[in-house]
């Protein structure tokens, strides 16, 4: 069977100093990966791999049979938190969401709302993003990840700043998309979520 995601003896350096070193690693569709590891150990480079916002400086990503870098710079269906992401700070949550989605033009307002309920937030709020909290703005990041149907997440920390509620509620989602068929790669520092998530 075709590996979803492959990485074949992947080299990556910045500055002189390797982050990561001849990795293979390979992914099935369908399941939870979680990958640990401690700060500066290289877990969002390797996520970059995997999205194309990084070329490896060796090996090669290769997502559905594609290389990425050569014809493909970008694998398509990936939902991707990374880093913090950036937001228009004097837009509410969901006049942010509706501007990413006009890029594909894949979803209706409706299912902006559905998913932005989903994960806790309130569509009809007239609070701007500048006013929202950490845990807020993870909320925000996740429903821009997971509100057009992705099929592949990529998942660096997607419980930072979250209270126990919201990080259930947020558990019980993945575990859905799991049942789905919709692969999920993830970090987190917490080993309870890598235990209870991931196969």
């Amino acid at each position: 069977m075709l590996a979803h995601i492959q990485l074949n003896q992947v080299s990556k350096s910045f500055k002189g100093e390797t982050i990561l070193e001849n990795v293979n690693f390979s992914v099935e569709r369908g399941k939870i990966y979680g990958i640990i590891g401690p700060n500066g150990s290289g877990k969002s480079v390797f996520f970059k791999l995997i999205c194309g916002f990084l070329l490896p400086d060796q090996g090669s990503v290769i997502v559905d049979g594609e290389v990425l870098g050569t014809n493909k710079r970008f694998p398509s269906n990936f939902g991707i938190i990374i880093d913090r992401p950036g937001y228009i700070a004097g837009k509410t949550g969901f006049e942010n969401l509706k501007a990413l989605a006009l890029i594909r033009n894949q979803i209706d307002d409706d299912k902006i709302k559905q998913t932005m309920r989903m994960v806790g937030l309130n569509p009809e709020s007239p609070q701007k993003v500048k006013h929202y909290s950490l845990g807020m703005k993870q909320k925000l990041a996740i429903a821009q990840a997971i509100m057009e149907d992705q099929q592949t997440l990529i998942l660096d920390e997607p419980f930072n700043a979250l209270d126990a509620d919201s990080v259930e509620t947020i558990r019980n989602s993945l575990r859905k998309f799991r049942e789905e068929g919709r692969t999920i790669l993830l970090t987190s520092h917490n080993q309870e979520d890598i235990d209870v998530l991931c196969d």
